[in-house]
């Protein structure tokens, strides 16, 4: 799509400011282009001081890099956040109910709405989750709704996000760093907090404590160790929050409830805050090679012993192949039509859509089913035509493993480079908590594409963070 067509967010088509970036526009002006990069630097060895890193796999070994941080805000009008979160609102809580139905009884497959062997058959549907129902009914309890504009009032869907989803430190750290730099534009523009964003995390983690907890619940994040890519993270949300961060060692269970080994004696854990994988969470009830589970906690949740957030299984609800569905999905529990519009997609297990993703390869996007994290994709209109042949011979080859959409032209925000201040590509990640109520944060994670022209926001692919404002009224 070309470039007239992509909306910028500071600025209307004859060059004037909207009116969210009013006051930014102004205090820019007062700023040099020394000013600027002097800033940015700044920006760069805070974040180095308090090591906001993130691995990269795939090379010939994991490396730590700085995640790149754009000193210019992103903003949000409080009208704009009050139907984003309306919408999201309602999507999670669809979700969770389409969680709860296929594990107990498929209400919405007998009603024909989505078909038996996506569920059934799909990797990320667990048997052993059937017939359980965990605290207050949620399942996805922290969720990462990954959002892209295309206009002024167009905002889609692009994943749900149920698993583990990541980047929520970096939200935070993005504010702090801004609030400690530019003060003054704190002063001069009404942004809603978002701060308070790790009370919220453990308030409503202790709100799904198992209904035989006594007392205050214990809750703890389960790690995979320092090895992992978001490690940071995990430390970081453990420390903000005032919880134990554990890694397997430090967790095994005992008469069906899960202990932690601490310095006095064991402590029972009400809820565990894990971010690590289904297949590794216990060897006894999945892969029996894990080094990272708890042997047994998996009949200790069954039993209702301890509350797992988000919940094992939780996976099929952001599956690439289910998202198709999603707004079938809101409809069949809430009875509304979707706020938030989907985008759309062909499912190439379908022998029709597979002829026409095949016969338009140079114009789409085609992501792997189980794909995350920008991998395993093509980007046609920027692919070689190397890369949409073998990529058409790998879809012929495994077509159901794949989906397709049409190449969207994202919003650009106006972002620090070398020459000053440019336009490029953003997505959004609000982050939602589902406990005894739905928490919002406001705003969420801003991704950059810091590439002129590139669609890939991703840090592993070279994308970049800003700080999300909303304004309040």
């Amino acid at each position: 799509m070309g470039e007239s067509t992509i909306f910028n967010e500071m600025l209307t088509a004859d060059g004037k400011p909207r009116a969210p970036y009013r006051r930014l526009a102004e205090w820019f002006d007062t700023l040099s282009p020394a000013e600027m990069r002097k800033k940015s630097r700044e920006a760069e060895t805070i974040f180095r001081r308090l090591g906001i890193t993130f691995a990269v796999y795939g090379t010939s070994e994991a490396t730590e890099r700085l995640i790149p941080f754009d000193i210019v805000p992103r903003v949000l009008s409080a009208s704009e956040w009050r139907r984003l979160s309306a919408g999201i609102d309602q999507r999670v809580r669809a979700l969770n109910a389409f969680l709860y139905d296929i594990y107990h009884r498929q209400e919405i497959v007998r009603a024909g709405r989505v078909p038996a062997e996506l569920i059934l058959q799909n990797e990320a549907f667990l048997p052993e989750m059937i017939g359980f129902t965990p605290a207050r009914r949620v399942y996805a309890h922290i969720i990462g709704t990954d959002l892209v504009r295309v206009g002024e009032d167009d905002f889609y869907v692009l994943e749900d996000n149920t698993r583990t989803p990541s980047g929520v430190s970096y939200m935070l750290e993005n504010r702090e760093t801004m609030m400690r730099m530019f003060p003054e534009l704190f002063q001069q523009n009404r942004v809603a907090p978002i701060e308070h964003y790790p009370d919220m995390l453990r308030e409503t983690l202790e709100s799904v404590a198992p209904e035989n907890c006594d007392g205050d619940p214990t809750v703890c994040i389960l790690t995979p160790g320092i090895y992992n890519s978001a490690y940071f993270e995990h430390a970081f949300l453990a420390d903000t929050m005032g919880v134990e961060l554990c890694e397997a060692r430090d967790l095994y269970v005992e008469d069906g409830k899960v202990w932690m080994r601490t310095t006095q004696s064991p402590q029972r854990v009400d809820v565990i805050y894990r971010r690590i994988d289904d297949a590794f969470l216990d060897p006894l009830t999945f892969r029996p090679d894990s080094m990272l589970g708890v042997p047994g906690l998996f009949d200790a949740y069954r039993a209702g012993n301890v509350t797992i957030c988000n919940a094992p299984g939780t996976g099929i609800a952001d599956d690439k192949a289910i998202y198709a569905y999603v707004p079938d999905i809101i409809e069949f529990y809430t009875g509304q039509k979707p706020i938030l519009k989907n985008v759309p997609t062909w499912n190439c297990a379908k022998p029709d859509d597979l002829a026409y993703v095949l016969d338009r390869l140079p114009e789409l996007v085609v992501k792997e089913v189980h794909g995350s994290g920008g991998y395993g994709m093509l980007i046609g209109p920027t692919a070689s035509k190397r890369e949409i042949a073998d990529f058409s011979k790998r879809l012929k080859a495994n077509p159901a493993n794949y989906i397709a959409q049409p190449t969207l032209a994202l919003s650009a925000c106006p972002t620090h480079v070398q020459s000053g201040l440019a336009p490029r590509h953003v997505d959004l990640r609000p982050y939602v908590l589902v406990g005894d109520k739905v928490r919002i944060t406001p705003g969420g994670l801003t991704r950059v594409a810091l590439k002129k022209g590139s669609l890939v926001v991703n840090s592993s692919q070279g994308g970049g963070t800003k700080d999300t404002w909303v304004l309040e009224d």
